[in-house]
């Protein structure tokens, strides 16, 4: 791959340079042979991972677009026969296929899929492109699996063109024609658009404003592809699930790339982690400043929208209406991706001195080593169909869970896999489709206290409450579509999960980009979602005996929809592994350049910052009561810093407060303000028991709503729940903490 490098000699004969971003940069200087050295061992490294695509791949990528702008062209100039345009027009109607995302950025992977816009003129209606154009796509023989999702937040056409996969969405201009020369950029096309039309348009829009705001974009691209790969390897790669997706992780090089406009990929990445592992959150991070432009349209801005005074790690899309790409981040997802930045700038450090080579920076941690403690969450569902639909809603709002985990007093962190696993079957002899996601837990240190009951039912609970609601009101919920959440401790993961990823020491793959499970179900790691890996599809049960735990009852014989909570006893918790999430920052001979945090404060005053408070009163004893009141016990003022809850809360104690995203580019438009403390971890011994609780059957849904009322404002505009009675078992997980 060739590799542009430009030398410069002294700063006084060289023309001024071009500025980029909203600060000056941090250095100008120019790439040294040793740089350039490390840079093409970085493209080596990364070879074998499959970031690369092959020339005749893109040409065939390249062909496919063709075609399909030419089937748009085609359909435009027969719609505007049909509603009988002049001829003049109709010869120059156009119409235009743009892409988007990885593709357009130039960092898609092998086998990725490609994200691309439609744009037609006035006259061309949304219900055209679901009906007419549709139905074009269907005559073609190159296309397969074939399938409109005209309700989703952002409506879409998904298809797989001669092999590749394609999401194509609709914007209408209020423009006569579509010129062939047409740029996006242009804020006046917003006039007078559908709000879906502006939403459709966002991720064009997004994609070119980085190329454009970057200096060189080669650098850019290859630099990109790196800490892409580093991310996906670290489980850091997921915007749904409270990480970061592709544009959040363009934006974060891009920024980089403008503070060090002369550098090269080698030195680029390391100045990616030395830049973010010492940025001061909630500042935002943004690559132009702000514009207005007096369309009305809602803009992220902390002074006037007091729910963006809540996001944790704000990151800002360039293009007009500016939104923040990171709203899914929560305190646990932000402490993980902090700490894997440092442990990058420590790991960049040694093979910028030559004491490691850049495949260390890709080695894949074991998380399943990580933590003492588990969350194991199970959905399950009769068809592959249905599984399809079931795992993608609970995917969708395992945040929630992983939110209100954070603000129960006793857990420091919430840590959840953004991979998904095949689970065992629960009956062999039945037709059942599970997936299966981890979270592991790291619990506070005690204080003060002999005793402690760790009650994490009222968590599970609301979250699968959510769950359920959302689907009933979407009438996606089947009868048979479960979910079950278990507590686990490290040793019995074996048990659940397939022997590969359980390795402590794992095998660098020479693929890199796919791991096979031992049942043929396969993980692919290099799918370019912005919101999570791949999900799985369990064509085989695995021959896996299920937890064994004593004493507990997991209900699987209760009606559906069950949520069951599966308790281990004795487990000791002596072995505790933590990562040191709040150390102290990582230092080498090439980090002590200061970071200008005013890089990111344009025009905008910054949100207050958290600030750190301990919860060390209102300890329960042993033998609390099943369901205690929720007293908070320590009032704070600031809004980023949420109060720690004591394990179960009343049912009428006022909840967390909310956020809502009307008009973010994600199906999930409202969203829970993931707030809570900027904790310190330490480390602790523990003996841990759990006690199981007596079943309790809530009749009716309708009930199930009243009682958990307060459990979730996730969905705080959807109706009553219809009043079929749908019974749900109900069941706790409580850990007893001793010292």
């Amino acid at each position: 791959m060739p590799f542009p490098v430009t030398t410069q000699g002294s700063q006084q004969t060289q023309p001024p340079q071009k500025h980029y971003g909203i600060t000056s940069p941090i250095s100008l200087a120019a790439p040294k042979e040793t740089d350039c050295i490390l840079t093409q061992k970085l493209i080596e490294t990364l070879k074998p991972f499959g970031v690369f695509e092959e020339e005749e791949e893109l040409q065939r990528r390249i062909l496919i677009l063709g075609k399909l702008n030419n089937l748009v062209k085609e359909w435009i100039r027969e719609i505007s026969e049909s509603k009988n345009l002049p001829q003049s027009v109709i010869e120059n109607v156009g119409g235009k296929i743009f892409t988007f995302g990885s593709y357009r950025l130039g960092v898609h992977t092998k086998g990725a899929d490609i994200d691309a816009l439609c744009v037609a003129p006035r006259h061309v209606d949304r219900s055209d492109f679901f009906t007419s154009f549709y139905d074009k796509l269907k005559l073609q023989e190159e296309v397969k699996d074939l399938r409109a999702v005209e309700e989703a937040f952002v409506p879409v056409i998904k298809l797989c063109f001669d092999g590749i996969e394609i999401d194509i969405l609709f914007a209408r201009l209020a423009l006569q024609t579509i010129p062939e020369d047409l740029d996006l950029r242009d804020d006046s096309l917003l006039k007078n658009l559908d709000i879906r039309c502006i939403r459709s348009l966002n991720g064009c829009r997004v994609t070119d404003e980085i190329l454009h705001l970057v200096p060189n974009i080669d650098n850019f691209r290859l630099t990109l592809r790196a800490i892409k790969l580093w991310a996906k390897r670290h489980n850091i790669y997921s915007n749904i699930l409270g990480f970061l997706g592709g544009v959040s992780w363009a934006m974060l090089v891009a920024r980089t790339c403008q503070l060090y406009p002369n550098a090269i990929a080698s030195t680029l990445v390391h100045k990616f982690f030395l830049v973010f592992s010492k940025w001061e959150w909630p500042n935002p991070v943004l690559l132009k400043q702000p514009e207005e432009c007096n369309l009305n349209l809602p803009v992220w801005d902390p002074r006037v929208n007091p729910s963006d005074r809540y996001h944790l790690m704000p990151i800002i899309t360039p293009a007009y209406p500016q939104q923040n790409s990171t709203y899914n981040v929560s305190v646990s997802t932000r402490m993980v991706m902090v700490e894997e930045f440092k442990q990058g700038l420590a790991i960049t450090d040694e093979i910028l001195l030559s004491k490691a080579e850049w495949s260390k920076l890709f080695e894949a941690p074991n998380f399943f080593q990580k933590y003492k403690h588990y969350i194991v969450l199970l959905a399950s569902a009769p068809t592959e169909k249905q599984r399809l639909e079931w795992v993608g809603l609970v995917e969708s709002k395992i945040r929630i869970l992983v939110g209100s985990l954070e603000k129960n007093e006793f857990i420091t962190l919430a840590h959840v896999n953004p991979q998904s696993f095949p689970a065992p079957k629960e009956n062999p002899d039945k037709e059942e489709f599970r997936t299966m996601w981890v979270i592991g837990l790291v619990f506070k240190k005690t204080e003060n206290s002999e005793n402690l009951s760790v009650d994490l039912t009222y968590d599970i609970q609301s979250f699968t409450d959510t769950v359920y609601r959302q689907a009933i009101n979407s009438k996606m919920f089947e009868v048979d579509m479960k979910i079950a959440a278990m507590h686990v401790k490290r040793k019995q993961l074996h048990q659940l999960l397939p022997n590969h990823v359980l390795q402590k020491k794992k095998k660098h793959s020479t693929e890199g980009v796919k791991l096979t499970a031992l049942n043929d179900s396969s993980l692919d790691l290099s799918m370019d979602s912005d919101n999570s890996m791949s999900v799985p599809s369990p064509t085989s049960a695995m021959k896996t005996s299920p937890l064994n735990s004593s004493g507990s009852s997991q209900g699987r014989n209760s009606p559906a929809p069950a949520v069951t909570a599966a308790s281990v006893t004795n487990i000791q918790a002596t072995e505790v592994s933590t990562p040191q999430v709040n150390s102290s920052e990582s230092s080498g001979g090439t980090s002590s350049e200061s970071i200008p945090q005013t890089a990111t404060q344009p025009a905008i005053s910054p949100p207050p910052k958290p600030t750190v408070s301990r919860v060390v009163s209102s300890i329960r004893l042993v033998n609390p009561p099943p369901r205690p009141s929720g007293n908070v016990t320590t009032k704070i003022p600031n809004p980023i810093v949420g109060v720690k809850r004591t394990s179960s809360p009343h049912k009428e104690e006022s909840p967390k407060k909310t956020k809502t995203e009307e008009d973010e580019t994600s199906e999930d438009a409202n969203c829970l303000a993931l707030s809570g403390h900027d904790k310190t971890e330490t480390k602790e011994q523990l003996d841990t028991e759990t006690s199981t609780t007596q079943s309790e059957t809530i009749q009716t849904a309708a009930s199930l709503l009243a009682s958990q009322k307060t459990s979730s404002t996730d969905l705080s505009d959807i109706p009553a729940l219809p009043a079929n009675p749908i019974p749900v078992i109900k069941n706790s997980i409580k850990l007893r903490l001793n010292r």
